[in-house]
């Protein structure tokens, strides 16, 4: 059984709050996600998705990095980097937003949390938003602190996870919204709380605000959780993909733009905020895209893991796209992908030709998300 010092490239990598807890539990591969390591092996991905689809999962997420805003124009400020309205976004809400530059180009899809009137976290996806956002920081204007706190979030997901949180924090959590958030404690150990998860599975994210008690706070769920199944996890490709979620530097990249991800809706550019990307967007709007990402059901063997290359999509012996996030779904019994092709492309029952990694395979544009399209299960 391998132990927490097993793994590693040196201090440059950091560890999370909870990484020796996770290694105790069996975790046996791990990836590097805003430079931190994020477990990615339990054992077997088919039977986490499981235990994901029919209990819970416990799954260490705390390489999702939160950059703290504050100060008087922190709301002014964080307006700035999205072009998602966030003026009728209230204290103890949650949004996903995108994060654009001045092209249009997406730098990262996170959740943003208000905590307070001029106190914001960005939940990242993987790429270094601190950075961006202290850059622009510097020449705003505005009277801004933006910094990385001490904050590293676990997902509790599943349709146990409710039944394990009342169990936790007693029924006044069970009215806590989908997308809202609340400031708790659990014995002492600080968290905010949040409706919020990466699996469109009912879910909650748990925010430590005291790395020392990384511990003892998995300890206490597991603890807790074992009576409903709980299990120890890790975010699931399947269900992600059979969700149409977006992997940041997969499916959406610094030369992605909203409209070809279907994603219009957080565009509004009729608000009178001067956000980073505004008039690029405008004109990719007006003129139309050149591609669109869509889904795909893929005729071939079932697939042994998530594609680890971008595979090309060829039409009539022309290259029309390619592949960013494909994988097996057994619940489908089908291989499922999501999919960046030419908009000609594009139409619902085309039919083209994906070079996987065993060769070419047929496969059939579809509707995205596979699975529960109106996630009903995530927002009950």
């Amino acid at each position: 059984m391998k132990n927490a010092d097993d793994f590693g490239f040196g201090t440059q990598i950091r560890k999370s709050p909870y990484f020796d807890a996770t290694v105790r539990w069996g975790a046996t591969g791990f990836s590097v996600y805003n430079h931190m390591y994020i477990p990615r092996d339990f054992g077997n991905p088919e039977q986490n998705f499981w235990n994901l689809v029919n209990e819970a999962i416990l799954c260490d997420v705390a390489v999702e990095r939160q950059v703290e805003i504050t100060g008087p124009d922190a709301a002014k400020f964080v307006q700035m980097l999205t072009p998602r309205d966030l003026s009728k976004m209230a204290v103890g809400q949650c949004k996903y937003i995108l994060i654009t530059n001045a092209d249009g180009g997406i730098l990262n899809d996170p959740i943003l949390l208000r905590l307070a009137e001029n106190h914001f976290w960005i939940s990242l996806a993987d790429s270094d938003i601190l950075l961006w956002a202290q850059g622009v920081a510097v020449n705003s204007g505005l009277d801004v602190t933006i910094g990385e706190p001490d904050v590293s979030p676990l997902q509790l997901q599943g349709p146990k996870s409710g039944e394990i949180m009342r169990a936790l924090f007693g029924d006044e959590i069970m009215d806590l919204k989908y997308y809202w958030l609340r400031a708790v404690e659990l014995d002492g150990i600080p968290l905010i709380v949040s409706r919020t998860g990466w699996s469109s599975e009912l879910g909650y994210e748990l925010y430590l605000q005291d790395g020392s008690r990384g511990d003892e706070l998995w300890e206490k769920i597991m603890a807790t959780g074992l009576e409903f199944g709980l299990k120890p996890g890790h975010t699931s490709s399947i269900r992600r993909i059979e969700g149409g979620m977006l992997s940041y530097h997969a499916d959406a990249d610094i030369k992605t733009n909203p409209f070809e991800l279907g994603l219009g809706r957080l565009v509004n550019l009729d608000i009178e905020a001067d956000f980073i990307g505004k008039a690029a967007l405008r004109r990719i709007k007006e003129e139309g895209v050149a591609r669109k990402q869509v889904g795909l059901v893929i005729d071939c063997d079932p697939l042994k893991g998530p594609n680890t290359r971008f595979w090309p999509i060829n039409q009539n012996g022309e290259n029309v796209g390619k592949v960013t996030s494909a994988v097996y779904s057994p619940r489908l019994e089908k291989n499922i992908a999501l999919a960046m092709v030419a908009v000609e492309c594009s139409e619902l029952g085309t039919e083209i030709e994906v070079v996987t990694g065993s060769g070419p395979a047929r496969a059939t544009i579809v509707e995205v998300p596979f699975y529960d399209p109106k996630k009903s299960l995530a927002a009950a």
